[in-house]
């Protein structure tokens, strides 16, 4: 079956809460099977990223759209792994051969969406409390307080952004999905498995807290593995069958 033909019956499924955990161990296996190339993959990325994000104006923009590009390149490394391939350097930038431009534009989209929500937080606020932000100045408790329900309500709006946005990329990169077509398959799928991913989210925000103790070196294996483990979570979502043979 080609990707072409995978693409147009790829449906998610509902998964136990419980799947979470297998997510997470599949990844850090997927981690082992080669670690000395993910940790490599990954200081590349950063040292491409970082130096990218301290440009003035433009490098927030570009960081924003390039990291799409770059994900869907560390899930064709995931891929290649899986299919007893080897984990290459090439792997990370595969999204700049392939669906380029959908890649780059699932990252426009996901800025433009937090742009507005941004905005529309703004415009709650009072002009002298604007003011007081934009000079990096401290606001009053009562200026913080009324802050606090436009604030709550972005983050009402931006969970549906983040829930689009997280698997758009594998979906683009591995099925040639359009970015509408894949930032809605991607909404559906986080939709039928909020406590898987609410589970998820909380054990990794206790590896990251563990990964950052020891000065922060943990961090060398906690972001592959978030990556490799939101491959395994693709697999098991949407029930994607994969073999060497």
């Amino acid at each position: 079956m080609t990707e072409n033909s995978i693409s147009t019956t790829l449906q998610s499924r509902q998964v136990p809460a419980g799947n979470a955990w297998v997510w997470i161990v599949s990844g850090f296996n997927l981690f082992k099977a080669n670690p000395v190339m993910w940790i490599v993959i990954l200081l590349i990325y950063l040292a491409i990223i970082i130096p990218i994000s301290f440009i003035p104006v433009i490098g927030s923009v570009v960081t924003t759209l390039l990291a799409p590009v770059f994900a869907a390149g560390m899930m064709w490394g995931c891929k290649a792994l899986v299919l007893k391939q080897d984990l290459e350097i090439n792997h990370l930038f595969e999204g700049f051969k392939k669906n380029t431009a959908q890649l780059i534009s699932v990252g426009g989209v996901y800025m433009l969406s937090l742009l507005v929500i941004m905005v529309m937080v703004v415009l709650t606020l009072d002009k002298e409390t604007i003011e007081l932000l934009m000079k990096g100045q401290e606001v009053s408790p009562a200026q913080a307080n009324a802050m606090m329900l436009p604030i709550l309500i972005a983050m009402l709006f931006i969970l549906p952004v983040l829930m689009a946005y997280w698997y758009a990329p594998v979906l683009i990169g591995l099925h040639n999905l359009a970015v509408l077509d894949a930032m809605k398959l991607s909404f559906v799928a986080c939709l039928k498995n909020m406590l898987p991913f609410l589970l998820y989210g909380l054990i990794f925000m206790v590896i990251l807290v563990v990964a950052i103790i020891p000065f922060g070196l943990g961090l060398i294996v906690a972001v592959p593995v978030m990556m490799t483990s939101l491959y395994t979570s693709y697999v098991d979502v949407f029930n994607i069958t994969e073999s060497a043979d």
